[in-house]
């Protein structure tokens, strides 16, 4: 594990990060809740070809910061000293889910070092009924820190995954998944969804120079299909892919989810 400073308003930053690998560059970053951990079986699967960084952003993991107020802005400003830091030049990128939205303000931003750029189930702007619902999760995860619950673990799977999780789990089965989400949401979970809420690239995404693909879960409770539309039509190099999934479709098919990052990484590599 390395460390890299990142300035972020209010101070500063050490952003936590491995790199795993060799051949071109992959910056992975996750999404709300999750750490670098998140990407650890995608790792192990590119890792014989690529060169792999991931990073924990501010709330996650190992990474300190401030503990004050986030924007995409901060988050982005991780991933581009985390890149700074580990010598990448160029490099491919891949987000889920808030880490998406980070990744297209990074491509946006410094599109001259991003070679690529893969975001599943990233979003434009937030409207009223996601920020409903952030608002929510931020409720239901102060609860949990006042009285010790774990409230948030039993809502996932029922809002992250699709049919397919559910045909084929057992009551036990899901009791005992939400026992290790519990064990693994970020510390900093509440202050992403604050992030979550503020979500707005509208002014950004024409910038995005980068080969772009757009992954939807076909089943995604959380970002509505219109704003995957929304997406390819603003990114000008974008084009669309879809996973039989829900909105984490990296835990309910992650054979499936690999497989469509993978397909993509190795074609704007060949």
């Amino acid at each position: 594990m390395t460390f890299a400073t990142a300035r972020i308003q209010g101070g500063t930053a050490e952003v936590a990060y491995e790199v795993t690998g060799t051949g071109p560059a992959v910056v992975l970053v996750h999404g709300t809740a999750a750490a670098r951990d998140q990407w650890a079986p995608l790792t192990a699967d590119i890792a014989d070809r690529y060169t792999v960084v991931a990073l924990d952003c501010s709330g996650s993991g190992d990474t300190v910061d401030h503990g004050g107020r986030l924007t995409v802005a901060d988050l982005a400003a991780e991933v581009r000293a985390v890149a700074d830091h580990a010598g990448l030049a160029r490099f491919h990128l891949v987000g889920h889910s808030l880490g998406a939205v980070v990744a297209a303000h990074v491509a946006a931003t410094v599109p001259d070092r991003v070679r690529s750029l893969l975001m599943h189930a990233g979003w434009v702007r937030t409207d009223a009924r996601m920020d409903a619902e952030f608002r929510y999760w931020i409720e239901v995860l102060r609860a949990d820190a006042a009285y010790g619950t774990s409230l948030f673990a039993h809502m996932l799977p029922l809002m992250a995954f699709g049919p397919r999780y559910w045909e084929r789990t057992s009551a036990d089965e899901n009791a005992a998944l939400i026992e290790q989400l519990a064990k693994v949401i970020a510390r900093g979970a509440a202050r992403q969804t604050e992030v979550d809420r503020t979500v707005d690239l509208t002014d950004l995404l024409g910038s995005i120079a980068a080969p772009t693909l757009i992954l939807a879960s076909a089943h995604d409770r959380v970002v509505p299909a219109a704003q995957q539309q929304q997406l390819l039509a603003a990114i000008p190099d974008a084009r669309y892919a879809e996973i039989d999934a829900g909105h984490g479709a990296p835990g309910e098919d992650p054979a499936g989810f690999h497989a469509k990052i993978i397909s993509f990484l190795d074609a704007q590599t060949a």
